[in-house]
C-alpha cells in the first residue's frame, strides 16, 4: 500500500532533527508537498500562541480583582503571616492581616501589566528545535517550556515591579503597622527583619504562577479550538499538529 502524507508525517518524528536538517528541502517538498510545516514556521507559531496567551493572561489578572476575586489564583498570606493571624484572630485583631492579603493581591494586579514586556521578551528566546518538540507535545507544552526556561529570569525582573506595586497599594506600610500591633500583644511572635522581602518574594512567586495559569489556558484553547487560531501562522502550525 503506498504511503500517503499522513503516514509519512507520523513516521517523521522517529528521525532525528539533525538527520532532517541534512535532507535537501526540495526532496522533502517532493515527498510531503509544499504544505510541509517548516521548523521556522513551527517556532513562529509557538511564539504567536505564547504571545496570545500572555495578552490573555495579563488582561485577565491585571484588572481590579483579577487576583483577589479569582479563587484559582488568589494569593494567600505567606505561612509566617498565617501563623500570626492565628494568634491575632481570636483576640479580634485579625482585620489588619485581612487588609494585608487584599493589598497583596491588588499589588499583583498592578504589577502584572507592567511586567508584560518581560514575558514577551522571554518568548523571543524560543529556539527552533524546542518549537518542533512543543508542536508535537501536550496541551500545555509551550507554557511548561516557557515556565521552565524563564522562571528564574522572570523572578529577578518581576521582583522590583512587585515591590513597587506593594508600596503603592499600601501592603508594605501595613507590615509596619502589623509590627507595631504585635509589640503590644503579649507572647505574640515578632516579624523578622526580612519580613517585607519575604512578602515581596511570595507575591512574585504567586503572581507568576497566576500569569502562567492563564497562558496555559489560552494555549490549550488554541490547540483544541480552531476558532482560537486567529492568524494564518496559528492555523498552519496547530492545524498541522492535529493531522
Amino acid at each position: 500500500m503506498p504511503l500517503n502524507r499522513r503516514h509519512i508525517l507520523i513516521a517523521l518524528p522517529s528521525l532525528s532533527l539533525a538527520a532532517c536538517e541534512t535532507l535537501d528541502p526540495a526532496i522533502l517538498e517532493g515527498v510531503l508537498g509544499s504544505g510541509m510545516l517548516s521548523q521556522a514556521e513551527a517556532a513562529s507559531g509557538i511564539r504567536a500562541a505564547l504571545n496570545n496567551g500572555i495578552g490573555h493572561a495579563i488582561s485577565t489578572v491585571g484588572q481590579d480583582g483579577g487576583f483577589l476575586n479569582n479563587s484559582r489564583i488568589k494569593i494567600p498570606l505567606p505561612q509566617f503571616l498565617q501563623d500570626i493571624q492565628n494568634v491575632l484572630q481570636p483576640i479580634g485583631a485579625g482585620g489588619l492581616l485581612n487588609d494585608l492579603q487584599a493589598q497583596l493581591n491588588h499589588g499583583a494586579e498592578k504589577a502584572a501589566p507592567v511586567a508584560k514586556d518581560i514575558f514577551v521578551d522571554a518568548v523571543s528566546g524560543l529556539s527552533i528545535q524546542d518549537a518542533i518538540s512543543i508542536v508535537r507535545g501536550p496541551d500545555n507544552a509551550a507554557t511548561s517550556y516557557l515556565q521552565e526556561k524563564t522562571s528564574a529570569r522572570l523572578t529577578d525582573l518581576f521582583s522590583p515591579i512587585m515591590g513597587n506595586a506593594l508600596q503603592q497599594t499600601g501592603a508594605l506600610q501595613l507590615m509596619d503597622q502589623l509590627a507595631g500591633r504585635l509589640n503590644s500583644v503579649p507572647f505574640a511572635p515578632s516579624l523578622g527583619a526580612d519580613a517585607k522581602t519575604s512578602l515581596i518574594q511570595h507575591g512574585v512567586d504567586y503572581g507568576l504562577k497566576g500569569v502562567f495559569t492563564y497562558i496555559g489556558d489560552e494555549e490549550k484553547a488554541i490547540r483544541e479550538n480552531p476558532a482560537k487560531r486567529t492568524s494564518e501562522i496559528l492555523r498552519r502550525v496547530f492545524g498541522a499538529a492535529n493531522l
